[in-house]
């Protein structure tokens, strides 16, 4: 069998991960195999974190929405369990824009779930 030199694919590699790894600190950021760990690392926050996001994004939502529903009257989880006993489907995040953006129509909605 031919022997096969591994100098062109080698340095493709090393290439492609110090590019990778660029603006990473210290050796992290200079070295192949130092690169190489950290990247794994990288993508491994990454792909936990991505989940976590929805998480922070409903906390987030949740937080506004509590406090617009505050000088109304009303508490959160007094409010949210109302509204699912009325049947209303707005989810957290277009309440929470609601909210923040559009207050007057976000009080009619409050309104319309604390009428009896």
């Amino acid at each position: 069998m031919a022997r096969v030199k591994k100098g062109v694919n080698a340095l493709k590699t090393r290439r492609s991960i110090l590019k990778r790894a660029k603006g990473f600190r210290f050796r992290r950021s200079k070295t192949e195999r130092a690169a190489n760990d950290a990247l794994a690392h990288a993508g491994a926050y990454a792909f936990a974190h991505r989940r976590d996001k929805k998480g922070d994004f409903r906390r987030l939502w949740n937080v506004k929405i509590n406090a617009a529903l505050r000088p109304l009257g009303f508490s959160y989880s007094k409010w949210i369990g109302e509204a699912k006993k009325k049947g209303i489907s707005l989810d957290r995040k277009s309440l929470a824009h609601l909210a923040e953006f559009k207050p007057e129509a976000f009080k009619r909605v409050v309104t319309s779930v604390s009428a009896k």
